[in-house]
């Protein structure tokens, strides 16, 4: 079955693309979808290109989505982390929320990078809604934490 994926930031519309509804058990759904962004996004620690392949992971529970990034021949680049509000169904529609805070874990697991801290202070959201902003840094926790110890693809996994 496919799904919409929309992805929103500050109220609007980041967005939105079609994937493939691989399961949802009731709290985590997975999907998988191709790169949807026009073009070749380099970050300097990774590239996003057309032909990689996101499994993406979201929780109605979770206040962080989880995507493993694969080329096209299925090599694993590792996992980018990004910390939302919980995903909201609706119909075929996934939906969530992103809170500018992200997280890169590269395939190895050597490299844990916290990214967009600067965005998420300037977005005002400790003031706007200081217990969504709590949320959101406990969350980066949660993943980051899952990530130094190893437990970030058993976790999904599960």
């Amino acid at each position: 079955m496919n799904v919409e994926v929309r992805l929103e930031k500050a109220g609007k519309t980041k967005i939105t693309y079609p994937a493939e509804l691989v399961r949802d058990d009731g709290d985590h759904l997975v999907v998988r979808a191709p790169w949807a962004a026009p073009g070749v996004r380099d970050f300097g620690f990774v590239r996003f290109e057309p032909g990689d392949v996101f499994t993406e992971h979201y929780w109605r529970t979770r206040w962080y989505a989880v995507k493993e990034v694969r080329t096209a021949d299925g090599t694993l680049k590792g996992w980018y982390c990004d910390v939302t509000r919980p995903a909201r169904v609706t119909g075929r529609e996934l939906t969530v929320e992103d809170l500018d805070l992200d997280l890169w874990v590269s395939a190895d697991g050597a490299a844990v990078l916290r990214l967009d801290e600067d965005e998420f202070a300037a977005s005002g959201l400790d003031r706007r809604d200081p217990s969504a902003a709590e949320r959101a840094v406990d969350a980066l926790a949660e993943v980051e934490a899952l990530a130094r110890g190893g437990a970030l693809a058993a976790e999904l996994a599960g």
